[in-house]
């Protein structure tokens, strides 16, 4: 991990190289002869997330005939829920980070390279050395980028100075640090982005768990959130809880009051605004995002740089034989979480697996649930379920449920053993 001995999402072991780089061989010389050899369908899944790891690994449950191969450039996986305790203190970076040896024990192929084209008309996808895969049906997990050039003067290029955190498990390693070093007094400035966007409640969890360790540590020092919105998930939740918690660490400016950043100086580490200019002492910038590049490649996205999809498979609206899942998908009224990328996943692998039985797949419901840690025994969470609905996923009237406003500290406690162990439950059925 840069600046850090722990080891990092790019980091490899001699020996899981070598298997990596050997999966890569066996995926790529079986991808052209799979039919003449009257092999199982061949699924490729792009991206081994929430959505894209599990989905690769129900398939191969649910069809073990079929040649699965799982793309993932990383091999580790840093996982986003609960990350923002690292920045607290209250969790090592090591407690968010998972393999895929287990994955690969299973019999899905493992290629840890970048997928870099699609040829919908071909059914092929290259990688970044070059080879080429054939496939029957193709699912893309791509996550999310970033859309930098929507705040000038902020590039991929010098983002490590106010880390983003949202896309590399190394930035909170290197936010962490930067809060640390800071001096008692000073300022932490968080730009949150408009919708949508991944995990839409992380910016004011990230807040508190900032403030957690601030009230500890330096507390004459503050939180500033600039916000893209004027209104956010949980909002009432979180504000009282800020001020339970942390009174006077957290100042929330909504996109009226001038909280919409325009602009960034990163070397004075200068927030823009509509109407300001605010000067932090640790800046954490989260841009505007899109669907992950492949996606783009792949021409599944449309104007709004997210990708249209059938709500029953997700199946892509643009390319039919393309299945997207996770964070990338239009799925509507459900959020872009971890919790939805998992049951996405499972959606998906089921719908592909009764396709290529020539069965109708059966009609899906969604339900997630998103936690906010606040403090080490402080939680709040909103939950539904989905159903699609004239071509869009829609909350089923009656179940969305959220934290109570006002409620005992034994209940917030509760819900943070929730959360707690929700994470050991799904990292523990994806990754072994």
């Amino acid at each position: 991990m840069r600046g850090s001995s722990t080891p990092g999402p790019n980091t490899l072991t001699a020996d899981r190289r070598q298997i990596l780089v050997g999966a890569a061989a066996v995926a790529t010389s079986l991808a052209a002869p799979a039919r003449s050899q009257n092999l199982g369908p061949r699924i490729v899944v792009i991206g081994g997330g929430f959505g894209g790891a599990n989905c690769a690994r129900t398939i191969n449950k649910l069809n073990p005939g079929a040649l699965v191969t799982l793309i993932e450039p990383n091999s580790i996986f840093t996982a986003p829920p609960l990350a923002n305790a690292v920045l607290a203190g209250l969790r090592p970076i090591g407690a968010q980070q998972f393999d895929y040896s287990r994955i690969g024990e299973e019999g899905v192929t493992l290629i840890n390279q970048y997928a870099v084209a699609v040829d919908a008309a071909s059914r092929t996808v290259t990688v970044r050395d070059g080879s080429k895969l054939g496939y029957d049906r193709l699912v893309i997990a791509p996550g999310i980028d970033l859309r930098f050039e929507t705040l000038p003067g902020y590039t991929p290029e010098n983002c490590e100075t106010m880390p983003h955190c949202w896309t590399d498990g190394a930035q909170a390693v290197a936010l962490r640090r930067q809060i640390a070093a800071m001096d008692d007094g000073g300022v932490v400035v968080i730009s949150a982005p408009v919708n949508p966007a991944r995990c839409p409640s992380a910016p004011y969890e990230r807040a508190a768990m900032i403030a957690c360790y601030l009230k500890a540590q330096k507390p004459r020092s503050k939180v500033i959130i600039l916000d893209s919105k004027d209104s956010f998930t949980l909002q009432h939740q979180f504000q009282a809880a800020w001020t339970e918690l942390y009174p006077g660490l957290i100042e929330w400016v909504g996109r009226s009051q001038g909280g919409n950043v325009t602009s960034i100086d990163v070397l004075t580490k200068t927030f823009f605004t509509d109407f300001d200019q605010i000067r932090a002492d640790v800046g954490n910038v989260i841009p505007p995002q899109k669907a992950g590049a492949i996606a783009h490649a792949a021409g599944v996205t449309d104007h709004t740089g997210w990708c249209p999809v059938d709500p029953a498979t997700f199946a892509s609206l643009l390319k039919p034989d393309i299945h997207v899942i996770g964070d990338a998908a239009i799925a509507g009224a459900v959020p872009k979480s971890a919790f939805a990328a998992n049951e996405e996943g499972k959606i998906c692998a089921h719908a592909i697996v009764a396709s290529l039985a020539g069965k109708k797949p059966a009609a899906p419901k969604l339900t997630t649930t998103c936690y906010s840690l606040l403090a080490p025994d402080y939680a709040i969470s909103s939950s539904g379920t989905y159903r699609p609905k004239d071509g869009q996923y829609a909350e089923i009237e009656g179940t969305g449920t959220s934290s109570p406003l006002v409620a005992p500290r034994s209940l917030r406690l509760q819900e943070a053993n929730f959360a707690e162990a929700w994470y050991k439950n799904i990292t523990r059925e994806i990754f072994g």
